[in-house]
């Protein structure tokens, strides 16, 4: 990005080509709608060209990125706010390590609720599930990437899971 932010604008395509699908995985997983993440996607890589003057150098590049993608996102919700479609077909393998992971995934009704449950998170625990399990994020870089302490992320992402597995368990099942 530095190269590019000096006027090589040929780096912007390598930048494209080791980027352009983790963003789109990210807002996939947000969204739920590949047209929609596909142009907030060309969207990032936009702003990355008209701001390349704020990205000093001094932090990680792919923490100054999220931060544009997650400020594209908001803007997007703000003028459509209708984002409440979330893809968790993969999210048994994802979230991993507890019960969510265990057989019950084989039955697309499962994934079909595990869906809705996912998509009734707050989008502060949603965000923290994707970063963490979809963007295999570091726990210090997902405290980066939204402004806050590593402490925080690890209570969010925590609580994030007891309400997914709360969901999926109880009675708003049936």
């Amino acid at each position: 990005m530095l190269r590019v932010k000096a006027g090589d604008l040929d780096k912007m395509g390598l930048l494209f080509e080791r980027y352009n699908r983790p963003l789109f995985a990210f807002f996939y997983h947000m969204t739920h709608k590949r047209d929609v993440s596909e142009d907030l996607v060309q969207n990032v890589f936009y702003r990355m060209l008209k701001y390349k003057h704020a990205f000093t150098g001094e932090g990680e590049f792919r923490t100054w990125m999220y931060h544009l993608a997650r400020n594209i996102l908001n803007d997007s919700v703000k003028q459509n706010r209708s984002s409440d479609h979330y893809d968790v077909s993969e999210m048994a393998d994802k979230l991993g390590g507890g019960t969510l992971a265990d057989e019950g995934f084989e039955k697309r009704e499962d994934v079909d609720f595990l869906h809705k449950a996912m998509a009734g998170l707050s989008d502060d625990y949603r965000e923290v599930l994707v970063l963490s399990r979809f963007q295999e994020m570091k726990y210090d870089e997902i405290a980066k990437v939204l402004n806050i302490n590593e402490g925080t992320v690890k209570v969010r992402v925590h609580r994030a899971l007891g309400e997914l597995k709360k969901k999926f368990f109880t009675n708003e099942r049936r």
